[in-house]
């Protein structure tokens, strides 16, 4: 059995006073039952995940610590970037390597994010590698050519036994902060595809690797995507912002 894996985004929101409050606030809202059933991890902006880490440690919350971008070097001249060194130091759990942000707005490559998936790989941490298509692909009928691509190039030279513990988030771009969102039955076909493309690539991986949703969830639509056979988790944008709702979100089980 796959464990789901919800997962919060913060994006560039959230100073440190206000991200305690908020890993706060949603920790007194879970119970230990949703953290036998669920992982939760939360990915904070760079500034606050030394605040967050000591808070979690301090206060014994089993909620993973997350980054939500990284570069692929240990060390060096890139002003404004984040090694996974550092992050690792800050026993980060989960990095999100590849999110539609940062290739679409930030120009990174299926290259640059394969060297990402590589180094947090190598610094023992997991990535959440991110993958999906814009509307235009999609109407195009593109869908699952460009997922594929962005999966195969995204994994190379990554060893089976990695990709088996990593995460993949199917992440339609068009879907992002939109408010829009595919039907569960869309991201089903989608996530059983990139399980089929792993079993492709990796026979022994395919299912054991966690697979993720992410593209406007909230606590109405969350067990519905959750009944799918291929989604093992949700990465979640906007709502995880608000710990009440993010909590339903996690507690998506108790909902339907």
């Amino acid at each position: 059995m796959r464990k789901p894996l919800i997962s919060g985004n913060w994006k560039m929101h959230h100073n440190h006073f206000e991200a305690i409050q908020t890993i706060q606030r949603l920790a007194y809202a879970l119970s230990s039952s949703d953290y036998e059933s669920v992982d939760v991890s939360v990915h904070a902006p760079f500034t606050d995940l030394r605040s967050l880490q000591t808070v979690i440690e301090v206060d014994q919350i089993p909620i993973n610590l997350g980054a939500q971008h990284s570069h692929w070097e240990e060390k060096g001249a890139f002003t404004g970037e984040v090694s996974p060194e550092m992050l690792a130091k800050l026993n980060v759990s989960f990095v999100i390597v590849g999110h539609s942000e940062r290739r679409h707005i930030f120009g990174e490559s299926d290259e640059d994010v394969n060297k990402k998936v590589r180094a947090v790989i190598a610094k023992e941490m997991t990535p959440i590698l991110c993958v999906g298509e814009t509307s235009e692909e999609r109407e195009s009928g593109r869908t699952l050519e460009i997922v594929e691509r962005q999966l195969k190039e995204g994994l190379k030279e990554v060893k089976a036994s990695e990709v088996a513990s990593m995460v993949i988030a199917y992440e339609p771009v068009w879907a992002i902060g939109t408010g829009k969102n595919a039907t569960p039955e869309d991201a089903q076909e989608v996530c059983k595809g990139i399980r089929i493309k792993v079993a492709d690539l990796y026979k022994t991986a395919s299912d054991d690797v966690r697979i993720q949703y992410g593209g406007s969830v909230k606590g109405v639509n969350a067990p519905d995507l959750m009944k799918q056979a291929d989604i093992d988790g949700l990465l979640v944008g906007g709502a995880s912002l608000d710990p009440d709702e993010f909590s339903r979100i996690i507690k998506y089980r108790l909902l339907d």
